[in-house]
């Protein structure tokens, strides 16, 4: 396994040419490509629209603490 580090020019059409060094054998070869910097536009999402129910205020004397929620097994 080799590591080479190039330059390459991507086509319209989504061809990939990288020069590589002379002593690389002609054929089919496995390899990794990693493409630094931005890969292109992201498209703009609509927002969310989550609906927001108001149930009024939280309960006189209302605890959420992990002993009242749930007894000595954990349930």
């Amino acid at each position: 396994m080799r590591t080479i580090q190039a330059v390459g020019h991507v086509t319209p059409e989504g061809t990939l040419t990288v020069p590589v060094p002379p002593d690389i054998a002609p054929g089919e070869h496995q390899v990794v490509i990693m493409i630094d910097g931005p890969t292109g536009r992201r498209k703009q999402r609509a927002p969310l629209n989550i609906p927001a129910d108001d149930f009024g205020p939280w309960p006189e004397g209302l605890t959420l603490r992990r002993e009242d929620l749930y007894d000595e097994w954990g349930r």
